[in-house]
């Protein structure tokens, strides 16, 4: 069976990539030109080089039976919000036509818990919850919204496509790296003081994988299925990292004006005077917000697995520690 996958050079892509093949799927992965593929480095990958705006991609699908749609623009920073929408939003309807065109049968799309939102201070949400888009932080998360709209409207349409929408993913081959990723980076080289007093739901980058396998095979048309696990404050991911690794966890909270306050001057005066920007102030305002999840219904319906997540975070620091993202590291 012939699989077109979208994003396939990414954390999550890449894993279902390598977990297709493992089940016995061919693989074509859609690659930008530029592309780092060292995450596909060795395995029997059909590449093809395109972009997702483009209006002959259906013909780069043909012969192919399902589709994942894992690639997304990831940005926190306000001055990505042209490119968030063009490639999240537009791009996510020009595969959707092109793989009705191309004639797939079914599609898996990847959307994410930042287009469901959150609840109140603390509460736990599921797929049943939706937050009105003019209250989603951020123009990532709102693209992502609108995005997933566009996978509604395309069932709506007649087209078979379940939608998926994984949590925060840990483990290895975190090649850019995420947001979580880089919490576990700046861990590891000591770049962690203090924490900010946040909550957010983790899975094992590999149940994501599975996930999505697992949507193509038993999923129901047109719904969407959180890929999550454990809910944890920040303190207690901290904490789960020191066992790990024998560094001291932080023991000091940061006030949330002061990173808000950072990341404001960074991005509003001194980025526009050609300063880069250290901290996006999208992101402080996200961790402003407890993002907790209730994965029941994807492992009711779909059997996702729930691995121990302290496994998922000794895997990325390996993975991390041997691909020379940290130099050295001392208890």
């Amino acid at each position: 069976m012939q699989v077109f996958v979208t994003g396939g050079t990414g954390f999550i892509g890449s894993h279902v990539v390598r977990l297709l093949l493992q089940q016995g799927y061919q693989v074509t992965a859609l690659v930008r030109p530029n592309s780092n593929l060292g995450n596909l480095q060795g395995l029997d990958v059909e590449i093809v080089k395109g972009d997702l705006n483009h209006p002959e991609l259906w013909q780069q699908m043909l012969g192919c039976k399902y589709l994942f749609h894992v690639a997304a623009h990831y940005s926190l920073w306000q001055k990505d919000r042209d490119l968030l929408y063009r490639d999240n939003v537009e791009g996510t309807a020009n595969v959707l036509n092109a793989a009705q065109k191309a004639g797939i049968e079914r599609t898996v799309y990847t959307s994410s818990v930042a287009a469901i939102g959150v609840g109140a201070a603390g509460e736990i949400v599921d797929e049943t919850h939706q937050s009105p888009v003019e209250k989603l932080v951020g123009d990532y998360k709102k693209s992502k919204y609108l995005a997933e709209q566009v996978a509604v409207k395309a069932v709506a349409n007649g087209q078979d496509v379940v939608i998926v929408n994984p949590s925060s993913p840990i483990g290895a081959l975190d090649i850019k790296p995420t947001p979580t990723g880089e919490i576990i980076l700046r861990f590891l080289r000591r770049q962690m003081p203090a924490y900010v007093n946040t909550g957010l739901n983790f899975i094992d980058v590999r149940d994501v994988a599975w996930g999505h396998l697992l949507a193509l095979q038993k999923g129901r048309k047109g719904d969407r299925y959180i890929l999550g696990h454990q809910n944890l404050t920040l303190k207690q991911l901290l904490e789960q990292l020191a066992d790990i690794t024998n560094i001291p966890a932080p023991q000091h909270t940061v006030p949330n004006w002061l990173p808000l306050t950072v990341a404001w001057v960074d991005e509003k005066i001194l980025a526009p005077l050609g300063k880069t920007p250290s901290v996006p102030l999208d992101g402080v305002r996200m961790s402003q917000q407890t993002m907790y999840y209730n994965p029941d219904k994807a492992v009711r319906e779909l059997g996702l697995p729930q691995s121990p997540i302290n496994i998922a975070l000794k895997d990325a620091v390996d993975w991390f520690i041997a691909s020379g993202y940290v130099k050295i590291l001392v208890p």
